[in-house]
């Protein structure tokens, strides 16, 4: 995830306010200022003496700039830097920021040499981009593969405590959480978008499964349901495989009547099954292979639901590798 620092220098309380309302980690703003615009939100503020800012203009420019990240500093680029050296100097420091005066340029610095700066300072003359910068540079943890899976086999499996998922965030028809019995598969649960004679839609909340399932993360992680508490950043993915960032608001686990789902998905090394355990509810929806919700009571072994293959194994949440075999 980017760190986006919104740069109020000059002072413009208008554009502050923006920058505020759409998100920013951090303002970079003169010393006189910090006051008036800690009053105004809570909000990190950093002073140009905290992060020190280098033109490259020349190859010397890029020796400063090394030398000072080496010294613990964090080092900002000026606007008109160059993807070579970048490049250069990103191979050799573990921390870079880039100013951006737009959308365009923002994409650019978050993308040299894959890994990208670890900072975008955000210039005022982007201040009309600043919303879609931080959806797309710090919300957005990039795209996910999905595969469609053909259902095998729904069965009843009793009572269970599963968790319904409240964000503080309202999700898109397509929209849920990717959530399976191992973290090698899962399943794309859609959010309660969808309306129906009965209930009404809760755009907010995911009812994600039993309390046992893994979850796919930000920052290539798992977690258990169980362990997702308010305050906790969770992982949003579409059905083109789209990703986002949504805060958990609250999680309700109760006791309800559980069904057990089998999938597989054909690779070349032979079929990949996975389960997940979801209520059985109408509210309850997968995501079809066409990218529709579809309710748990009316799917069907043979069906195609959209599921994400990937390499078993976890040690707290962390990718490791490891024999391992999750049935």
């Amino acid at each position: 995830m980017k760190k986006i620092i919104f740069k109020a220098i000059p002072f413009d309380k208008n554009l502050l306010t923006l920058a505020l309302e759409s998100g920013v980690d951090a303002v970079l703003a003169e010393p006189e200022h910090v006051k008036a615009i800690t009053e105004l939100g809570r909000v990190t503020v950093i002073t140009p003496e905290d992060m020190p800012l280098v033109a490259i203009n020349e190859k010397s420019d890029e020796e400063i700039a090394i030398g000072l990240a080496v010294e613990g500093r964090e080092v900002c680029l000026a606007k008109g830097w160059e993807i070579i050296p970048v490049e250069n100097i990103l191979a050799q420091v573990k921390i870079l920021a880039l100013e951006a005066e737009s959308l365009d340029r923002a994409r650019l610095a978050a993308g040299v040499l894959e890994r990208g700066a670890d900072t975008i300072v955000v210039l005022p003359e982007a201040a009309h981009d600043l919303k879609a910068i931080v959806a797309e540079l710090k919300l957005s943890q990039g795209h996910m593969e999905l595969q469609k899976a053909k259902i095998t086999k729904i069965e009843s499996a009793g009572l269970g405590h599963r968790v319904c998922v409240d964000t503080i965030s309202m999700l898109k028809k397509g929209q849920g959480m990717l959530v399976g019995n191992s973290s090698a598969f899962t399943f794309l649960v859609h959010g309660e978008t969808e309306s129906n004679p009965y209930v009404a839609a809760r755009p907010f909340r995911v009812n994600a499964g039993a309390v046992h399932a893994y979850a796919q993360m930000p920052g290539d992680r798992t977690t258990y349901l169980e362990e997702l508490t308010a305050g906790t950043e969770v992982l949003i993915v579409d059905a083109s495989g789209k990703t986002s960032i949504a805060t958990v608001g609250r999680c309700k686990v109760e006791v309800r009547p559980m069904l057990l789902i089998t999938a597989e998905v054909p690779t070349p090394q032979g079929p990949v099954v996975g389960k997940v355990f979801l209520q059985n509810a109408e509210t309850i929806r997968v995501v079809s292979a066409e990218g529709e919700p579809v309710s748990v009571v009316a799917i069907k072994p043979g069906d195609e639901i959209l599921c994400r293959l990937d390499d078993a194994g976890r040690h707290f949440g962390m990718r490791i590798t490891e024999e391992i075999v999750e049935e």
